[in-house]
């Protein structure tokens, strides 16, 4: 099996490759280069989708089996690209913030969801007792890490209560994806 941080640096060669599609000026080279790219995602979505279809059939044992799929970190960033995840965006991010709290908690802290509208995640993070900055942006980082794994796909994340230089914007650092295959500037899987 392949290891984390083999499959990471994949993933951002990936990335960057994907990326310097726009750098190439060749016109008609570029449009056909992200074409191939583009029909190579609906090729694995369409294969992914029919691969879940065969397992679901098998009703009890099947479903267990596309459970365990969505946990794992690797086939579980896999299914979020291609929107075939078997736990709605909702549910994953509800998970999470329970998966996160007792570590928050560990650190003085206490996490709340507020919301989730349109993809964007809002949560409380307070850090009670007087902690030093680093210990807030541990709890911060842990938090935002904890919610990049279980939802790479999610299209923002806002955190009141720790205040610190660093924002929280939409943009989704390779590093946070926790597994997942990163977007494709202008490409999708849909």
């Amino acid at each position: 099996m392949q290891d984390s941080k083999d499959f990471q640096t994949k993933v951002q060669r990936i990335a960057d490759l994907v990326a310097g599609l726009e750098q190439i000026e060749d016109a008609e080279a570029r449009t056909s280069a992200k074409a191939l790219v583009q029909l190579l995602l609906d090729l694995h979505a369409v294969g992914i989708e029919r691969a879940l279809e065969i397992v679901a059939k098998d009703d009890v044992s099947g479903q267990r089996t596309i459970d365990d799929l969505g946990r794992d970190p690797v086939v579980s960033s896999l299914l979020v690209l291609y929107n075939l995840h078997p736990l709605p965006l909702e549910t994953r991010i509800e998970q999470a913030v329970e998966k996160v709290r007792p570590h928050v908690r560990k650190g003085g802290g206490e996490v709340k969801l507020l919301g989730i509208d349109a993809g964007v995640v809002r949560l409380n993070v307070q850090v009670v007792g007087h902690v030093c900055g680093s210990t807030k942006s541990t709890i911060k980082s842990m938090v935002e890490d904890a919610l990049y794994e279980a939802a790479p796909d999610l299209a923002g994340l806002q955190i009141a209560g720790i205040e610190d230089a660093a924002g929280s914007a939409g943009f989704v650092p390779l590093g946070k994806l926790g597994g997942a295959i990163a977007e494709a500037p202008v490409m999708s899987a849909s």
